[in-house]
């Protein structure tokens, strides 16, 4: 079991900042890897960035969007900059664990409550 906890979501201007913080905690040894979804009214949830031993970002945040780990903290960062109103949605953490369990491989995602991140003037 993995229990996820984000905050820094809010409001921000055009071109402002945010950086979003997802803490895990439970089985953290099973964690493959983690990354940062977002869902906007009206739209399929995302995927915006991942990070395993590499990092991945969807193309629309690519030079904006940073993902980050903190292992000793067991905690994941989404630095956003040059924020834009298409950046809006709620935003939700996930980890994909994988684990061993009677000699058979079990994957599951687990996810964060969710964030509201508002991009507006």
């Amino acid at each position: 079991q993995v229990q996820l906890v984000e905050s820094g979501g809010g409001l921000v201007q055009p071109g402002g900042s945010l950086t979003l913080s997802c803490a895990a905690s439970g089985s953290i040894f099973t964690i493959n890897a983690m990354g940062w979804y977002r869902q906007a009214p009206g739209k399929q949830r995302e995927l915006v960035a991942a990070i395993t031993s590499s990092t991945n970002y969807a193309n629309s945040v690519k030079g904006r969007f940073t993902i980050s780990r903190d292992n000793g903290k067991n905690t994941v960062y989404l630095q956003m900059n040059s924020l834009k109103a298409d950046d809006t949605a709620v935003y939700f953490c996930n980890a994909h664990t994988r684990a061993l369990s009677n000699g058979n491989l079990v994957q599951y995602d687990y996810w964060g409550q969710g964030t509201q991140v508002t991009v507006s003037s």
